[in-house]
């Protein structure tokens, strides 16, 4: 079965380089397409999922903002296994302090550069090795900055009512972007943070080979 892997806002594909998943499952990565200038979130979902073969079973493992896209493409079809990982599956579990600045659109006149260099700064005092610290700066400085902007208001404004018909959920419970009391996961790793799937990558796979084989 194929898995489609959908990254988080401001990174890509490498971020999931210590991911493995149990035999007979092979790991397809969506990469990002760009937006249209006022698209929401659902509609960009429907155009993403446009890369799944849905001829034969599949499923989709979402990181933060990929598990949002993850969860609108869960509720437009049906896959066999829907995983979110560090997210959240519908915009009622956002913070309430980001639902306060919501109306304000903060993001159409902050500098992007001002959450790019807010992530490599905070990338000196996390547990990542040496060397994935240096791939996530690279990650995080090649991003698309439009990308970003966009993403941001995607989120800020999402409008989706229900949950996803069936679906897992790996949360930290360090996770300081999207705190665990916002959310209800399914399956919690104690201290994790936001990209444990980096620093807490072999408790991340045995969840996924738990939940793939269960």
């Amino acid at each position: 079965m194929k898995l489609y892997f959908i990254p988080g806002l401001g990174a890509d594909k490498r971020v999931f380089r210590h991911i493995h998943l149990p035999e007979g499952y092979e790991m397809v990565h969506i990469d990002w397409i760009p937006p249209h200038p006022t698209e929401s979130l659902h509609d960009y979902a429907l155009r993403l999922a446009e890369k799944i073969d849905m001829n034969e079973n599949w499923g989709l493992v979402g990181l933060s903002f990929g598990g949002m896209l993850a969860a609108e493409i869960s509720r437009l079809f049906k896959p066999k296994h829907t995983i979110l990982i560090a997210s959240i599956s519908s915009p009622a579990q956002l913070p309430f302090y980001y639902k306060i600045v919501a109306p304000l659109k903060v993001h159409k006149i902050l500098p992007i550069s001002l959450f790019k260099n807010a992530s490599l700064a905070r990338r000196i005092f996390t547990t990542e090795t040496d060397e994935d610290k240096a791939l996530l700066r690279k990650i995080i400085s090649e991003s698309d900055p439009a990308f970003i902007r966009w993403a941001l208001g995607a989120i800020l404004s999402w409008k989706a009512t229900d949950l996803p018909a069936d679906y897992y959920h790996i949360h930290g419970s360090g996770d300081h972007l999207l705190p665990v009391r916002y959310v209800k996961p399914t399956h919690t790793i104690p201290g994790g943070g936001h990209l444990m799937v980096m620093n807490r990558s072999e408790e991340v796979n045995g969840l996924l080979a738990r939940i793939l084989e269960g």
